[in-house]
Order: structure tokens, then sequence, then C-alpha cells
């Protein structure tokens, strides 16, 4: 499996606060337009996470990546729900197939790989 494909390494850079995150463009297979939807970490706010053109009019925040993957606000369902059908396309500014993936966290990493 693809690491961008992969819920669990994805979760993690946003819950270690890995900075790279910042901002993260998907859409849905389902959806016929493939609308882009953003997410990101912003450390420097209260609630650091974050999700733009979801189910909330202007988006909302959170204090936790828990709440931003368990939040239903992608049709009433939320990102773990609908990982199957999420399809991942840029990181911080990069298409996934150009970002290296040694520049993340890998479980057991005390130290940022960025």
């Amino acid at each position: 499996m693809e690491w961008y494909r992969d819920f669990d390494f994805i979760f993690e850079q946003f819950e270690r606060g890995n900075e790279l995150m910042n901002e993260t463009v998907f859409y849905f297979k389902s959806d016929p337009n493939e609308l882009e939807h953003y997410i990101g970490y912003s450390p420097q706010y209260d609630e650091p996470y974050w999700a733009g053109l979801c189910d909330i009019p202007g988006g909302c925040s959170f204090s936790a990546a828990t709440e931003l993957f368990e939040a239903k606000i992608y049709d009433g369902r939320s990102i773990r729900d609908r990982w199957d059908e999420l399809v991942l396309v840029e990181i911080n500014g990069l298409s996934v197939m150009d970002v290296d993936e040694s520049r993340f966290w890998r479980r057991g990493d005390d130290n940022r790989g960025i």
C-alpha cells in the first residue's frame, strides 16, 4: 500500500503535529465532480486542526486530530468513515506523488523527519 493511502500513517502525521500537514487536499471517489476538500494543521492556533469545504459553511477547527478525523462533516460522515473513498491529492502544496516519504515521522521516531 502506498503511504498516502494508509489511514494510520496520515492520521499519525496530524496527531504528532507534523507541520508538513499544514494544508492537505483530497476528494472523494464517489464525487463525479471531484470537489477538493482541505484539512490542515496550524500550530499557532488554539484549535490547530482545521477543515475547509465541508458541511460547515466557512469550515471549522478542532483542538485534536481525532476530532478532525472523526467529525461528521462530509455529507454527514467523517474522514475515518470515508477513508476508503478518499483520494489524497496534495500535501503542503505538493502532489502526493512528489512528496518525499522520508520527510514524515515513523512509529517509534522521536524526531521530525522534516
